[in-house]
């Protein structure tokens, strides 16, 4: 069976954007090295990062079989171009957007609640064999509090935003380390969630 598994780049005084949304600073480890990664998906990038990050990242996305997004992360990505690289989208929201859903889209609008979501994005990983990938500090809050998410994969990027949209605002939670690696700009850690 599928994990539920946050993944996110923060900074290291815990903001996953500024106040503007922007994220720019906190993604910059994406392109510090000489290593690239291409992405998929309908609006494909290269990343150049160091070669332990790479290491890192390539083993993290061959696990990923679907997404799971709040709807501001959505609109900050401007839907992922109607495919997101990991696989399909599931977007929690109260009302789908205007001119969605779009054809040869795998982006999901899932309007009945959390757990419909968690179970539609699990059973679109399990048909992959894979894990389902949380995207959006609020989302994965959620999650979180709901007993919802099975692991996390942070990204700890070497700077120090000040303000901003923070990742773990208001919850609570006790982790267990399983993975650190060291990249350029950036430390990655990897912690399975303790069910109480």
């Amino acid at each position: 069976m599928s994990k539920v598994i946050a993944v996110m780049s923060v900074s290291l005084d815990g903001f996953v954007a500024d106040r503007a949304d922007g994220v720019a600073e906190v993604f910059d480890w994406y392109f510090s090295g000489d290593v690239p990664i291409h992405t998929g998906g309908s609006d494909p990038m290269t990343f150049k990062v160091s070669q332990p990050s790479a290491e890192h990242v390539l083993a993290l996305t061959s696990e990923l079989g679907a997404v799971l997004t709040g709807r501001r992360t959505f609109e900050v990505a401007q839907g992922w171009g109607g495919n997101h690289w990991w696989g399909p989208a599931f977007v929690l929201t109260h009302h789908v957007p205007d001119g969605w859903p779009r054809a040869n889209s795998t982006v999901h609008f899932v309007t009945d609640g959390l757990e419909s979501a968690v179970q539609q994005a699990k059973a679109a990983a399990d048909a992959t064999g894979k894990n389902v990938a949380v995207h959006g500090a609020e989302t994965i809050r959620q999650l979180l509090d709901a007993g919802l998410l099975d692991e996390m994969q942070i990204d700890v990027a070497a700077v120090l935003l000040g303000t901003g949209i923070r990742l773990f605002e208001g919850t609570r939670g006790r982790l267990e380390e399983t993975k650190v690696v060291a990249g350029v700009g950036v430390t990655h850690l990897r912690y399975v969630v303790r069910k109480t």
